[in-house]
C-alpha cells in the first residue's frame, strides 16, 4: 500500500507539473534528459572544444508525432550560460519556451531548466540549436522529426528507413575566439570545411538495400554558407519542406540555404556498389566539398572516380529551382484536410512590411542591420519585460516597417503587430551575398522572388495558388523575396538572418504579435517554472 501511495503521489506531481506548464493532457508525452558538457571533438582532424549533449556531437535526435508534448530537461554543465532554440517548432501560444535571448532566460552554469514544448499541428523535418553567442559553432545541434499521426494519409509509401542529415560549414577556430573576433569589430573568416553529421570526408556511411526507397531529411545547420546536396547516380524526389508536403519533383542536386530543411526520397535503383553523397558550398570564391558514402548492402566495390560536381556560383540555377518547389494541394498536412484547402491567395493583405538588410559600420565596428537598425540585446528577455511591464528594456516601434536608408543606429528593436493580421513581408537585399531569413513561431507562404527592386507591380508575378509554406527563406543578391503570413500566434517572435555572424551583430528584430484579450485561448500564461533574469528577478511567474 505504501508503494502504491508513492506511485500515486508521483503521478499527481507529474500531472501538476504538466498542468502549470501548459501541456495538453490529451496528447502523449515524450521525456528527455540532456546533459550539456564541453568535450574534445575532431571534426576536421583538429582538436577543438565542442559542446556535447549526453556526450554526443551532434546531439541526439528528437522523434515526435503531431501534437506530442516534449518534456526536455536540460542540465547545464558548462562554465557559461546556455540556451536552446527549436528551429521550425512553432511554439503555438507559447513563445515563453522559444529558447532565444529575447524570450527565454539562459540556463546558468550548474543549473537546469525543463522545456515544455508541443508539436501542435505540425509535421516534418526540423532541428534544434544553441542560440547564445557562437555556441552554434561548437555543436549542441540535432535533428527533429515530426511524424504524421497514423490515421492521417501521407502522399508516399512508407520508406524502408529514415535518415537525418545535418550538413553545414565548420570552423577549426573555437567558438569563443570567433565571438571575440566579432566583438572586436572583425569579420567572420571563411569556413575551413563542411561536415555531414559532425564528420568530414567519407566520415559517414548510409547503408541501403537495392530496390528499396529511403527518406533523407537534410538540414543546413551551418553558420555562414549555402550548400548543395547530391547523391552520385541517384535522383532525389522532393516530398517535404519544413513541414509542408510538396509536389514530388525529382532533382539531381538540391540547394539548401542556411537554416533550411528538405526531405527527399531516394530509391536504390543502381548497380550494387558504393556511391558518393556530396555536400558542396554555394556562392563562395573557394568551393568547399565533403562526402559521405551511400553503401549498397553486399557491395564489395567502394567509391571510385571523381566526386560528382555541382553548381557553384550560378544564381539563376538556384532561383529557378526555388521557383519549382510547390505545395502539394491534395495531400494532407498535420490534419486530414488537404493542404490546398487554405486559400492564402484569396485573403486580403492588412499590412505590408519591407525589410532591407545592410552592413554598416557603427562606432568604428562592423555591424549588420535591418531597416538601418542594428539589434542589441536587452538586459532582460523582451517577452518577460513585456509581461511584467518593465520599462526601459525596449520600445515598440523602435524599428520602422519600411527602409529609411538613413544613418544606421543601435537599438533593441521590436516591431508591433496585431493578432490575426494577414501580412505581406518583402525582404529586399541590395548586397552581393545571398541572405537567409528565419521567422520563429510561424510558417509563411513564399509568394515571389526576383531580381532588382520590389514594387507593388511585383505582385503581378506572385504565386497565389500553390507556393510552398516554410519558416526559412533565401533572398538572392540584389533581389527580393516576398512572403504572406497569417499572424495567428500571439507572442514575441524573432525574425533574423540565419548567417550567424550577421544575426549576432544585429541583423534581427522581434515581432510582438499582440492580442488585447488576456485569455488562454490566445496565449498560455507564463510557465510557473520559467527562469527569471535581468530586471525580471524578484517578480513571480504565477500568483503564490
Amino acid at each position: 500500500m505504501r508503494d502504491c501511495n508513492r506511485v500515486l503521489c508521483s503521478l499527481i506531481a507529474l500531472f501538476l507539473f504538466l498542468a502549470v506548464n501548459g501541456v495538453h493532457g490529451d496528447s502523449p508525452y515524450r521525456f528527455y534528459t540532456w546533459k550539456i558538457t564541453y568535450g574534445d571533438i575532431y571534426p576536421l582532424g583538429v582538436k577543438q572544444q565542442g559542446i556535447l549533449i549526453n556526450g554526443q556531437f551532434p546531439g541526439p535526435h528528437i522523434d515526435a508525432i503531431t501534437n506530442d508534448n516534449l518534456i526536455i530537461s536540460v542540465y547545464n554543465y558548462l562554465r557559461e550560460p546556455f540556451l536552446i532554440s527549436w528551429d521550425g517548432l512553432q511554439q503555438r501560444k507559447n513563445s515563453w519556451m522559444d529558447g532565444l535571448p529575447g524570450t527565454t532566460c539562459p540556463i546558468p552554469p550548474g543549473k537546469n531548466f525543463t522545456y515544455v514544448l508541443q508539436a501542435k499541428d505540425q509535421i516534418g523535418s526540423h532541428f534544434y540549436f544553441p542560440s547564445l553567442g557562437f555556441h552554434k559553432a561548437a555543436g549542441a545541434f540535432g535533428g527533429i522529426r515530426i511524424w504524421s499521426r497514423p490515421r492521417i494519409p501521407v502522399p508516399f509509401p512508407p520508406p524502408a528507413w529514415d535518415f537525418i542529415v545535418l550538413a553545414g560549414d565548420w570552423f577549426k577556430t573555437n567558438h569563443y575566439i570567433i565571438r571575440r573576433l566579432l566583438d572586436n569589430g572583425g569579420n567572420l573568416p571563411s569556413p575551413d570545411g563542411l561536415l555531414i553529421n559532425g564528420r568530414g570526408w567519407n566520415g559517414n556511411t548510409f547503408t541501403v538495400d537495392q530496390g528499396r526507397t529511403y527518406r533523407f531529411r537534410i538540414s543546413n545547420v551551418g553558420i555562414a554558407t549555402s550548400i548543395n546536396f547530391r547523391i552520385q547516380g541517384h535522383m532525389m524526389k522532393l516530398i517535404e519542406v519544413e513541414g509542408s508536403h510538396t509536389l514530388q519533383n525529382s532533382y539531381a542536386a538540391l540547394d539548401i540555404h542556411l537554416g533550411q530543411s528538405y526531405s527527399v526520397l531516394v530509391t536504390a535503383d543502381q548497380p550494387v556498389k558504393d556511391y558518393y553523397i556530396v555536400v558542396s558550398s554555394r556562392f563562395t570564391s573557394r568551393v568547399l566539398t565533403t562526402t559521405s558514402i551511400l553503401h549498397y548492402s553486399n557491395s564489395k566495390t567502394g567509391v571510385s572516380g571523381p566526386v560528382p560536381g555541382g553548381p557553384t556560383t550560378q544564381i539563376n540555377w538556384s532561383l529557378n529551382q526555388a521557383r519549382s518547389i510547390r505545395r502539394n494541394l491534395t495531400a494532407s498536412g498535420p490534419r486530414p484536410n488537404p493542404q490546398g484547402s487554405y486559400h492564402y491567395g484569396m485573403i486580403k493583405i492588412s499590412r505590408t512590411i519591407t525589410l532591407a538588410n545592410s552592413a554598416p559600420y557603427i562606432n568604428g565596428k562592423q555591424r549588420y542591420a535591418i531597416n538601418s537598425v542594428s539589434f542589441i540585446p536587452g538586459d532582460t528577455p523582451l517577452k518577460l519585460a513585456d509581461h511584467f511591464n518593465i520599462p526601459g528594456v525596449f520600445s515598440l516601434g523602435s524599428i520602422p516597417s519600411s527602409p529609411t536608408y538613413g544613418n544606421p543606429y543601435l537599438a533593441t528593436s521590436v516591431m508591433p503587430a496585431n493578432f490575426r493580421d494577414f501580412v505581406e513581408i518583402v525582404f529586399q537585399n541590395w548586397e552581393e551575398t545571398v541572405q537567409s531569413y528565419h521567422m520563429n513561431g510561424y510558417n509563411f507562404f513564399v509568394v515571389g522572388m526576383d531580381g532588382g527592386q520590389w514594387t507593388p507591380a511585383s505582385r503581378g508575378s506572385y504565386n497565389l495558388r500553390d507556393t510552398v509554406s516554410r519558416c526559412t527563406v533565401q533572398v538572392y543578391p540584389k533581389a527580393w523575396t516576398a512572403i504572406f503570413v497569417a499572424l495567428d500566434n500571439v507572442g514575441m517572435w524573432n525574425i533574423r538572418s540565419e548567417n550567424w555572424a550577421r544575426q549576432y551583430l544585429g541583423q534581427q528584430f522581434y515581432l510582438r504579435v499582440y492580442s488585447p484579450v488576456n485569455s488562454w485561448r490566445d496565449e498560455y500564461p507564463i510557465p510557473k517554472g520559467a527562469l527569471l533574469c535581468g530586471r525580471a528577478r524578484g517578480h513571480h511567474t504565477r500568483p503564490q
